[in-house]
C-alpha cells in the first residue's frame, strides 16, 4: 500500500520533477533509509562485511534487477502509454518471480498462488485499463520489451534478495546491498536530469514522502514479509499496489473509477485474498551475520 501512494505524490509534486530524476532520488533516499534501519538495528560491521563478502554474486544480480527496473518501466510508460506499460510489467512480475524460484530456489509455486495470482494480476489489468485514457492503434515493441523487462527485474531483485536471507543474512542487508547497485547504475543515468525541483517545498515534500515512506520504510516492510514467504507470494502480494493507487487517485486526486475498474478492484481484492489464505508462513532462523 505505501508503494501505490508514490503516483499521487508526484501528481501533487512540482511540475519541473521529471519521471527519471524522480525515480532516481526516490531510490537514493530509500538506499540511505535501509542503510539507516541497519545501523541502528542490524549487525556489525564486522558481520555486514562477512555477508556481502560470501554474498556477492547473487547481491550483484539483485542489483541488475534494480537497475533495470526503474529506468525501464519509465521508458517503457513513455513509449507504450501508463496503461499497457503498466499492465505488463504488474503482470509479468509475480509470474517470473514464480518461475525464477522454481529455477534458482526449488520452491515450486502452488496450484493456489497460480489461480490466486492470475485472478489478481486480471483485476489489475481492469483498474489500469480503465483508468487510462492512452490510445494507440500501434503497439511499440520497444516499449512493450522494455515491460517485460521491468517485470522480470522486480522479480530477479526479489528472488535473490530471498536467496541471501535464507542463507543467513538478515532481511534489511539483503534488500539494502542490492538497493546499492541499482541506486549508483539509476543515479548514473539520471545524471542530466534536472533536479532544482528539490529545493522547493512542494518539491522537498514529495522527495522525502517517495524517500522514506514509498521506499525506504516500504521496502522494509517488504523484506520482514518476504523472509517469510516465498518470492512468489510476495510480489503477489505488492500486487495491492495499483489498488491502493487508484484508490487514492479517487479520493486525493477526484479521479474517478469506471464500472470496469471496480470489477478489478473486487477481483485483486479476491485475488489478493486466495493468495494470502494459501500462503504458508516459514520463519526461518534469525540471522547473525
Amino acid at each position: 500500500m505505501l508503494f501505490g501512494t508514490a503516483g499521487t505524490a508526484q501528481a501533487l509534486g512540482p511540475d519541473a520533477a521529471t519521471p527519471l530524476g524522480v525515480g532516481a532520488e526516490r531510490i537514493a533516499v530509500g538506499t540511505l533509509v535501509l542503510w539507516l534501519a541497519i545501523a541502528v538495528a542490524g549487525p556489525s560491521l564486522a558481520e555486514i562485511s562477512m555477508a556481502v563478502r560470501a554474498h556477492w554474486r547473487p547481491m550483484l544480480v539483485g542489483g541488475v534487477g534494480v537497475a533495470v527496473y526503474t529506468p525501464a518501466f519509465l521508458l517503457s510508460v513513455d513509449r507504450t502509454g501508463v496503461a499497457l506499460g503498466t499492465v505488463v510489467a504488474i503482470g509479468v512480475g509475480p509470474f517470473c518471480a514464480g518461475a525464477m524460484e522454481w529455477a534458482w530456489r526449488s520452491v515450486r509455486p502452488g496450484g493456489a498462488w497460480f489461480v490466486g495470482t492470475l485472478v489478481t494480476v486480471a483485476g489489475g489489468v481492469l483498474l489500469v485499463a480503465s483508468k487510462s485514457s492512452d490510445a494507440s492503434d500501434a503497439v511499440d515493441g520497444t516499449g512493450l520489451v522494455l515491460a517485460l523487462a521491468a517485470g522480470a527485474g522486480y522479480a530477479l531483485y526479489s528472488v535473490t534478495a530471498k536467496s541471501t536471507m535464507s542463507s543467513g543474512v538478515t532481511p534489511t542487508l539483503a534488500l539494502a546491498a542490492p538497493f546499492t547497485v541499482g541506486s549508483i547504475v539509476v543515479a548514473v543515468l539520471a545524471v542530466r536530469e534536472p533536479f532544482g525541483w528539490i529545493a522547493t517545498g512542494d518539491g522537498a515534500l514529495m522527495a522525502l514522502h517517495l524517500g522514506i515512506a514509498a521506499t525506504g520504510l516500504a521496502y522494509l516492510m517488504f523484506g520482514y514479509g518476504l523472509h517469510r514467504l516465498t518470492s512468489a507470494t510476495t510480489v503477489t502480494l505488492v500486487l495491492a499496489e495499483p489498488l491502493t493507487a487508484a484508490l487514492l487517485a479517487t479520493l486525493v486526486l477526484d479521479e474517478t473509477i469506471a464500472p470496469l475498474g471496480w470489477l478489478g478492484v473486487v477481483a485483486v481484492l479476491i485475488g489478493l485474498l486466495v493468495v494470502g489464505r494459501a500462503a504458508e508462513v516459514s520463519i526461518e532462523p534469525v540471522p547473525v551475520g
